[in-house]
């Protein structure tokens, strides 16, 4: 079967579908990378055709196309001594405005059509910082859950041992995602010093002592707050005394939880992939040091025994009376029917932590009926963020201080909401789904675009 396709149509909507046919025919059985192109291309495609500079070079064809997808085998040995086999992978998706940037995902979901979505909204997110990172993403089927540290380390220094050739502090640096955290990125920065006999800044969100930088593990969830703060402030409201829906209970959950708690808000749920807890008069700081305390354990909210919280097995927040919403836990996780709920009990608005948590038809729905959305390629930008920020430090063999750090967060969040709405405002109303795209999506293209036809 040829897949030489060619668009021709004069108007966004059609070329918007010829395009997705395309793209669904020459990517098959990709349907997260599917819903993420055609989210962005149906915001981007009527700047395409106002500006054709674009539509003439084939930016978004171009764009779409990752640079290379690399699969490899992970062969490790478990505490049995018994031979166990992985599937690791990197999409290395664009580097036009610098190297690869983006996470590592150990999770027995991960398959390219997840690693494809997640490397192509990191290019346009990574771009929204300002900072000079292109947009990349990795991972593998491995499942941290339930192995020993020993375990770990093995498949780690594995899968490593692989991903070396790939990578470097020009080239490609991961970072951490789900199923990677500070101990999976220790293993594997010393795994990479071994083998390439160097001390170099390949992976951020490594230790403090080796390289990495203060609030990285706090940057998403404290970004996702000062995202949503910006927005709120900007139509003349704030988050004191709101009532906030959370989801996940990971590290943006528990950071998000933190800073919304300092900002006065009230914030009544939190969940993992079992249930969820619900907490009437919200969530206090010492409930959120013991749901810190029994996630750095591997533990579910269901052993959580504290006055003032309930359990519920096998439920999601979005049915909930509140003002706002934060899905911070996996993509898709709001389904059109949750996008109703939230519609039917009030909601003001939704606000994305996780990686593309709401559905393409959910995400409209919020549109239509107006309510303040924070698209995650903008409220969730504040990981990579200062993951850029740890590379620079590398760079220039300093240790900022918590506060500058911070500060410089701050500064890029506040960057990305000025973009967005520079981008998306229309007739008196910012629509920050548009403002994300097209802010992000305008950098990258004027780089290819000055780099001719490559």
């Amino acid at each position: 079967m040829s897949f030489d396709f060619f668009c021709v149509a004069d108007n966004p909507t059609d070329y918007h579908d010829c395009f997705m046919r395309e793209l669904i025919q020459k990517n098959p059985a990709e349907k997260e990378f599917h819903q993420a192109v055609s989210e962005m291309a149906k915001s981007v495609l009527p700047f395409i055709f106002e500006h054709p500079k674009y539509l003439e070079a084939k930016i978004l064809e171009r764009i779409t196309e990752p640079d290379r997808v690399v699969s490899f085998r992970v062969t490790w040995e478990d505490d049995n001594g018994d031979v166990r086999v992985n599937r690791g992978y990197r999409v290395q998706f664009n580097n036009s405005i610098g190297p690869y940037k983006g996470g590592l995902r150990f999770h027995p979901s991960v398959n390219q059509s997840i690693l494809k979505f997640l490397g192509f909204e990191q290019i346009f997110k990574n771009s929204l910082t300002t900072l000079p990172i292109g947009g990349g993403k990795g991972g593998s089927d491995f499942d941290p859950k339930g192995k020993s540290d020993r375990e770990i380390m093995r498949f780690c220094q594995a899968f490593m041992t692989e991903l070396s050739h790939h990578i470097g502090e020009d080239i490609d640096v991961p970072a951490g995602d789900i199923g990677v955290g500070a101990r999976e990125i220790s293993y594997m920065f010393g795994q990479y010093k071994k083998l390439s006999n160097r001390f170099t800044g390949v992976l951020t969100g490594k230790g403090i002592e080796f390289g990495g930088s203060l609030i990285r593990t706090e940057a998403t969830g404290y970004g996702l707050i000062y995202f949503t703060d910006l927005i709120l402030k900007h139509h003349g409201e704030s988050l004191e005394n709101k009532r906030c829906i959370l989801s996940g209970s990971g590290n943006v959950a528990q950071y998000a939880v933190e800073k919304l708690i300092e900002k006065g808000a009230k914030v009544i749920s939190m969940s993992d992939s079992k249930g969820m807890i619900s907490i009437k008069n919200g969530v206090t700081r010492e409930i959120l040091a013991e749901v810190k305390k029994l996630k750095d354990n591997r533990g579910n909210l269901s052993e959580l025994k504290m006055d003032g919280v309930n359990y519920h097995a096998d439920k999601t927040p979005w049915g909930m009376d509140a003002d706002y919403a934060f899905p911070c836990a996996t993509q898709n996780e709001v389904q059109e029917e949750d996008a109703k709920e939230l519609i039917k009990n009030g909601i003001k608005g939704v606000f994305e932590g996780a990686n593309m948590p709401c559905t393409n038809e959910a995400v409209d729905l919020i549109n239509e009926h107006k309510l303040y959305f924070g698209p995650a390629k903008a409220a969730n930008a504040g990981g990579v963020a200062i993951s850029g920020i740890e590379m620079t430090q590398n760079h220039m063999g300093l240790s900022w201080k918590r506060e500058r750090v911070d500060e410089k967060l701050q500064e890029i969040m506040k960057e990305i909401h000025d973009k967005c709405v520079k981008y998306g405002e229309r007739d008196g109303r910012v629509c920050y789904q548009t403002g994300a795209n097209i802010g992000g999506f305008i950098k990258v293209a004027d780089a290819m675009l000055a780099y001719g036809i490559n």
